[in-house]
């Protein structure tokens, strides 16, 4: 039981780790960034090149950070932002991109399973059993991330703009906060959120270049029924994480990947805000 409750804690962490990033575009832009699964995937080969290059797999993860923000303002720039008047043709960009992506990273890696060392080995004693110590080292960053995000949000300047355009842009222009800069940061941001994570969890699974897509699907429905807030985000994560791993743990694997995507549908079914107040 000590084990179960440990996985369902670490598959929570994990799935708000790679959910994150979704939310925070889908919030402030009001655009479902459907490249995440790419920049997902990007964070898993960034992580693959730092240990192949000799260097710590610990730092994969802020370099992966780093390629994503850089690279997610790049596609802001050059190919959303033109399109921000046309919300389904923006849409359907990033989907197109995550195609491109998906397709580059298979041209320049091939289309094999790579693997990643786990930069922490070994297991720890928790609730009275050996437990992944890396696993509970990624519930760890899903806390601690659920608390710099919302204060990100709520107690700085920028979260402070970005919660004024996502009330009414109109408004928040008319008040001289440059929205476009707002959105291109929201975008840069959470195409880094997406690299960090897949950098972040390549080490317990692989990486190839379709890694990403199976994220993607998960991530859709965690943040629709969650709203515009990552403390729901995380109650969404645990809920729904601890659902599937329940159902693969006692009934089938393959329907434990089906649960969240199930489980969600129902939840929007009976009531479509899902999560979120109001």
């Amino acid at each position: 039981m000590a084990v179960l409750a440990l996985d369902i804690l670490t598959t929570a962490g994990i799935l708000f780790v790679v959910s994150s990033g979704l939310l925070i575009i889908l919030g402030v832009m009001k655009l479902i960034n459907f490249a995440h699964g790419a920049f997902l995937t990007v964070g898993g080969y960034t992580a693959y090149s730092v240990s192949a290059a000799g260097y710590s797999p610990w730092l994969s993860i802020p370099a992966a950070a780093i390629f994503g923000f850089v690279g997610g303002l790049v596609v802001e720039r050059l190919i959303v932002r033109p399109l921000y008047d046309r919300p389904l043709d923006a849409i359907l960009a990033t989907w197109g991109l995550g195609i491109v992506i998906g397709q580059l990273i298979t041209l320049g890696f091939g289309r094999g399973v790579q693997f990643v060392p786990t930069p922490l080995a070994g297991t720890t004693e928790l609730l009275g059993v050996d437990y992944s110590a890396y696993r509970l080292v990624v519930a760890i960053v899903a806390v601690l991330l659920v608390i710099a995000m919302s204060a990100l949000l709520k107690l700085t300047r920028f979260g402070l703009n970005a919660r004024a355009v996502i009330m009414d842009e109109t408004l928040a222009r008319g008040l001289g906060i440059d929205s476009t800069r707002v959105r291109a940061w929201t975008f840069g941001i959470g195409a880094a959120l997406a690299c960090a994570a897949g950098a972040l969890i390549t080490p317990l699974l692989s990486v190839d270049p379709n890694m990403g897509l199976p994220w993607l699907v998960n991530s859709f429905m965690l943040v629709l029924i969650s709203g515009v807030s990552f403390p729901s985000l995380f109650v969404a994560s645990l809920i729904l994480g601890g659902a599937q791993v329940v159902v693969s743990t006692y009934a089938n694997p393959i329907l434990g990947g089906m649960t969240i995507v199930v489980i969600a549908a129902l939840v929007l079914r009976i009531n479509p805000k899902g999560f979120s107040r109001g």
